[in-house]
C-alpha cells in the first residue's frame, strides 16, 4: 500500500499571511494523523517565508507517524536542521534560491561525489535519505551509486500531460520506477499529484511506497473539508 504524506507548508503560508497562530500548524498536522495521513511533509527554505525552522523542532517532538523533511542540503543551515531533528526521511531536493516551488530533480551523475557525501552523513546519523529526482534512467542509476534507500520521482511532466495523454504520461515513470526495482531503490513520489490524476499513477508505479502531497490537498480541503479530502485521497491510494 502506498503511504499519503500530506505537505503542510501551504498551512503555513496561510499562518504567516496574518501573523499569529491561526492556522496552528501543529494542530493541523496532529489532525492530519488522524484524520488517516501516514506522514507529514515539510519543506523549510531559507527565507523561512513558509515553513518556519522552529516549526521543524515544534513538529518532531509531537509527530506520530512518519516526518519527512524536504530541502536543499547545499544549505548549511537545513543540513543542522535535520541532523538536530533526526526524522524518519529527509528529501534532498536541488532549490535555486528563492524558488517559488521545486521545479527539476538532481543531476545524480553531476553531482555524484557530492549526494554520495550527503546521503552518507544523514545516512550514519540514521536518517532514511530520498533524492528528488526526474523520471530519466539514467539519474536513478546514479542516484543508486550515492547510496541513496529511496528516490523521489517529480512527477509535474506526469500531471501536465496527464488529460491529454495519460498513458504516454506516466511511461518515464514506469521505466524509471523498473530501473530503481532493478537497484535496490525504494520509490516515492510528489508534485502536482491530486485526486483526478493519483489513482492511474499509483495502479501505474510498481512498488510505489509514498506520495508527499501538499498544494492540491490543501486546495481541496478548502471545499471538502480536511478530513474528508485526506480520505478520498487515501480511496485513490488503496483501490490499486
Amino acid at each position: 500500500m502506498t503511504k499519503l504524506s500530506v505537505n503542510i507548508n501551504k498551512i503555513a503560508t496561510l499562518r504567516n499571511s496574518r501573523g499569529g497562530n491561526n492556522p496552528d500548524l501543529v494542530k493541523v498536522a496532529l489532525d492530519c494523523e488522524r484524520f488517516g495521513a501516514e506522514g507529514i511533509t515539510v519543506h523549510p527554505r531559507p527565507d523561512e517565508r513558509h515553513i518556519r525552522y522552529q516549526d521543524v523542532y515544534d513538529l518532531k517532538a509531537v509527530i506520530a507517524t512518519e516526518f519527512n523533511i524536504e530541502g536543499n542540503c547545499r544549505e548549511q543551515k537545513f543540513v543542522e536542521l535535520v541532523l538536530a531533528n533526526k526524522p524518519a526521511q529527509v528529501t534532498l531536493v536541488p532549490d535555486a534560491d528563492g524558488q517559488i516551488t521545486s521545479n527539476h530533480g538532481w543531476d545524480t551523475i553531476k553531482h555524484l561525489d557530492y549526494l554520495k557525501e550527503m546521503v552518507g552523513l544523514f545516512k550514519s546519523a540514521g536518517i532514511r535519505v530520498s533524492i528528488f529526482v526526474d523520471p530519466v534512467v539514467e539519474m536513478v542509476e546514479g542516484a543508486a551509486q550515492t547510496g541513496t534507500d529511496r528516490i523521489e520521482l517529480y512527477t509535474e511532466a506526469y500531471a501536465h500531460n496527464f488529460y491529454e495523454n495519460r498513458e504516454k504520461a506516466v511511461l518515464p515513470y514506469v521505466a524509471a520506477a523498473h530501473k530503481a526495482h532493478e537497484l535496490g531503490l525504494g520509490i516515492n513520489a510528489g508534485h502536482d499529484l491530486d485526486l483526478h490524476n493519483l489513482k492511474y499513477f499509483a495502479e501505474s508505479i510498481p512498488g510505489l511506497l509514498e506520495v508527499s502531497i501538499g498544494h492540491a490537498l490543501i486546495s481541496d480541503a478548502l471545499y471538502l473539508g480536511l478530513e474528508n479530502t485526506i480520505q478520498m485521497y487515501l480511496k485513490q491510494l488503496k483501490q490499486h
